[in-house]
């Protein structure tokens, strides 16, 4: 390269380095993190909720309301009596996460979320031989099966508490469930929206502080269709052959949604 060639390109190096001077450098991308969603109280009462499943086949009216608050928590109650409009199981749940009066909460496909919060199983809430579900995870309407259940089972005749993908009969974890009987279970609850293989859950236990179970399951499918949206509540069926049913509640409080964004 000759001289004045080089003195050139010299230059315009030069001057793309000083254009460069002042500029901000470039900034590292943000890391996503849990951004709170959904913080219902209590005294909100139910309208926390997006729906509600108060004895909807109008089976026992004299227990009215089986879905209330009592003090800082959400109270379901369960009679012998009640039926769900199928009669061979009974349903009290409430759905969805309402932020007002107009709007509530979608988790789409693609999204992750979190539900936090804590539950008190009296030793009247038992395991049974049959399904006996006190969260779920559904696509909206009926007809559509459960995506994600979290059970009382009784298995080789030891009550239990699991989690399970419903439609693949997926094991996501279990434990035994005596121990938590009559006293506060914290619940962490993460689940990416996700058709085939793009879908994962986690699921941890906490009591007293300590960790009882976290479990998770990744490459597995979330998503039916339209959107995934949060139950709690007691559905079981009638079908228990261990004589565990009985009347009996739930209890819920300090509920929370979160989004990773």
């Amino acid at each position: 390269m000759n001289t004045s060639r080089r003195m050139l390109l010299g230059a315009a190096l030069g001057g793309a380095a000083s254009a460069a001077v002042g500029l901000p450098a470039a900034q590292p991308a943000r890391a996503a993190s849990w951004q709170l969603k959904w913080s219902p109280s209590a005294s909100d009462g139910l309208g926390a909720f997006e729906t509600i499943e108060d004895d909807r086949a109008d089976s026992h009216p004299g227990g009215r309301p089986h879905i209330h608050t009592t003090g800082n928590n959400w109270r379901f109650n369960m009679h012998m009596a009640d039926r769900d409009t199928s009669t061979d199981r009974q349903r009290h749940e409430v759905t969805g996460l309402r932020t007002s009066s107009s709007s509530y909460l979608k988790w789409t496909s693609g999204q992750t979320w979190r539900i936090t919060y804590s539950m008190y199983i009296p030793s009247s809430l038992k395991a049974t031989t049959s399904f006996t579900h006190i969260m779920q995870m559904k696509q909206p309407g009926t007809g559509s099966s459960p995506i994600v259940v979290q059970s009382l089972r009784r298995v080789n005749g030891v009550q239990t508490i699991e989690l399970k993908l419903f439609e693949s009969d997926t094991l996501v974890g279990r434990t035994d469930l005596e121990p938590l009987h009559d006293k506060w279970t914290d619940v962490d609850f993460q689940i990416t929206v996700g058709n085939g293989s793009a879908g994962s859950v986690r699921w941890i236990l906490k009591s007293g502080g300590s960790t009882v179970i976290d479990k998770s399951r990744t490459g597995v499918d979330t998503f039916l269709a339209d959107r995934v949206r949060p139950k709690w509540g007691i559905y079981r069926s009638l079908g228990d052959t261990s004589g565990s049913l009985q009347d009996c509640h739930l209890l819920l409080t300090g509920l929370r949604g979160y989004q990773l964004v």
